[in-house]
Order: structure tokens, then C-alpha cells, then sequence
């Protein structure tokens, strides 16, 4: 009984703690309205610069990712450990490529003199340098986002490759997933707006 409340309690922990994190980007998006209702030109000027193919490849590796998580937890409360690490170590290499393609395009973005008070933008439309300040921002914090969730999902490895993951204890898995899940849940919403802003 003891431990059926601990359990439901770290669950109610986390699910505070992504509560937190959606505020946290929810906040970040109504600034992007509000610039967005002031420059909605330049906006569009910017969501152009962005390369979407990388960003559609990109949504894609996110969301299979958050696939094959669910699939490692279902793995291992059905007992099939070689299943939910070879799920988990895909999931882990979909977070690679992810910032992998980012970092080539903050590259490209920078080689072109595409960055937030650059010469470029600061001798543009004030909405175009606001853009970028935003995107910088959002996707920045996002990749951060993405490498705390591979930290994560790194242990819930280890932890089940060493047993202290299994079909009766599994929350660390479970919770590591849930941020996962909410990592390329807020994807779903910074590609729309910056790639396929219209």
C-alpha cells in the first residue's frame, strides 16, 4: 500500500513538473503572438530563411521517437528487456540526429549573418531581428529540453540493462517518457509557427 502512494506520488511530481514546463513555453508563444499581430510581414519574411525540409525531418524523428519510448515501456511490462533497450537506444539515437540537423542549420543560419543584432537583420525590418530573437529562443531552449530528455532516457538504459528497471518498477522509465512525450509535444507547436508560418 506504502509503496502504491510513493508511486502515485512521484506520478503527481512530474506531472507538476511538465505543468511548469508547459507554462514555461506556453508564455514564450503568446510573446510570439503578440510580435507576430505587430510584424506579421517580416514573420513571414523569416518562417522563409528556415529550411523546412530539416525542420520536417526533424518533426518526423521526434515523433517516431516518442513512438518507440511508449514501445520500451510496453517492452518491459511484458517482460522483453532486449526489446525495451533496443526501443530506448533508438529513441536516444532519434535525439542525436534531432541535434544534429540542428546544428547544421544554427550553422547555415549564422554563416549567412542570420542571428539575432547581426548586421544583417539589424540593418532590416526591427520585426525580422525580433523573429529570429524568438527563434533562437524557442528552438534553443527546446534542444536544451531534448538533451535533458536524452540524459534521461539514457539512465532508464542503464537502469534497465542492470534490472532496476523491470515489470514491477518501472516509473523512472515511465516519467522519463512522459518528458519525452512533452518534448516533441511542443515540437508539434515551434515547427508550425516558424517553418510554415504563413
Amino acid at each position: 500500500m506504502e509503496h502504491a502512494i510513493d508511486k502515485t506520488g512521484v506520478k503527481i511530481g512530474m506531472w507538476i513538473f511538465l505543468y511548469s514546463e508547459i507554462i514555461l513555453f506556453g508564455g514564450l508563444f503568446v510573446l510570439y503572438a503578440a510580435y507576430f499581430h505587430e510584424h506579421p510581414e517580416s514573420f513571414v519574411a523569416g518562417g522563409l530563411e528556415l529550411d523546412r525540409v530539416i525542420g520536417s525531418i526533424n518533426t518526423l524523428v521526434l515523433l517516431v521517437s516518442s513512438f518507440t519510448v511508449a514501445a520500451s515501456i510496453t517492452a518491459i511490462q511484458r517482460r522483453q528487456k532486449k526489446l525495451s533497450i533496443g526501443f530506448l537506444l533508438f529513441s536516444i539515437f532519434c535525439g542525436v540526429v534531432f541535434l544534429i540537423n540542428k546544428y547544421f542549420e544554427w550553422g547555415a543560419k549564422f554563416h549567412h549573418d542570420i542571428f539575432p543584432n547581426s548586421e544583417r537583420l539589424l540593418d532590416g525590418d526591427p520585426g525580422l531581428n525580433i523573429f529570429f530573437g524568438l527563434y533562437y529562443t524557442i528552438t534553443g531552449l527546446h534542444g536544451l529540453h531534448v538533451i535533458i530528455g536524452m540524459v534521461l532516457l539514457s539512465i532508464s538504459l542503464v537502469f534497465v540493462m542492470r534490472d532496476k528497471i523491470t515489470e514491477n518498477r518501472y516509473a523512472m522509465l515511465e516519467n522519463s517518457g512522459l518528458y519525452w512525450h512533452l518534448v516533441d509535444l511542443i515540437w508539434i507547436f515551434v515547427f508550425p509557427l516558424f517553418y510554415l508560418v504563413l
